[in-house]
């Protein structure tokens, strides 16, 4: 066959979305070496390569109907290596990291401290409820929203320096309440 008989990409994708298998076969015929070196390029190794650029190859035939452009299938497949290419790095570099150490702790939190942290924050809405309003407020937008005193004193219409003020005995009203409930003392250094 010569090269004015070859049916183009466009072609031979329309022909392979019709379930043609021997137009998707020569797709990859087409291409098989070029995604081969677009995946050496981005894994430094052989093996890899072959792995990322087959892998392509099937998503590519599960996906044909997501080409909007047949007749740059090249670009497409292409662009498909090099995503597959770098998730495989991305596994294999996650494979090859040093073992935790004993006694890591994990971030994520035991069903015991979830619980240990829902009970707080109940016991702490309890404690800011004993709060007067004043306080609750300079408290919350402080402490929870991250406001300085300049924009609460505004906010609330207050002298900076009696916000600094509410603000000192709101966390010592809730520290005495918190204190003051049996198992508390736990509680707190398990929720720091």
């Amino acid at each position: 066959m010569n090269t004015s008989e070859m049916p183009s990409d466009g072609e031979l994708v329309r022909r392979a979305r019709k379930g043609e298998e021997l137009a998707f076969g020569m797709l990859v015929r087409r291409y098989q070496r070029p995604a081969y070196a677009v995946a050496l390029g981005v894994t430094g190794r052989h093996e890899d390569a072959e792995d990322a650029a087959q892998e392509s190859f099937l998503v590519a035939l599960d996906r044909l109907d997501e080409c909007r452009s047949p007749e740059r299938f090249g670009g497409w497949l292409m662009t498909i290596v090099r995503n597959r290419s770098k998730n495989l790095v991305r596994r294999e570099s996650l494979r090859e990291t040093d073992e935790l150490p004993l006694g890591a702790r994990s971030r994520v939190p035991t069903p015991d401290r979830v619980t240990e942290a829902a009970e707080l924050r109940g016991l702490l809405r309890e404690a800011l409820q004993g709060l007067p309003e004043v306080q609750r407020q300079v408290v919350l937008l402080h402490d929870l929203e991250g406001w300085k005193h300049r924009e609460i004193a505004e906010r609330l219409d207050l002298p900076c320096g009696t916000v600094r003020s509410h603000l000192h005995f709101a966390r010592k009203a809730l520290r005495a309440a918190l204190r003051a409930v049996p198992g508390m003392p736990d509680l707190m250094r398990v929720a720091q």
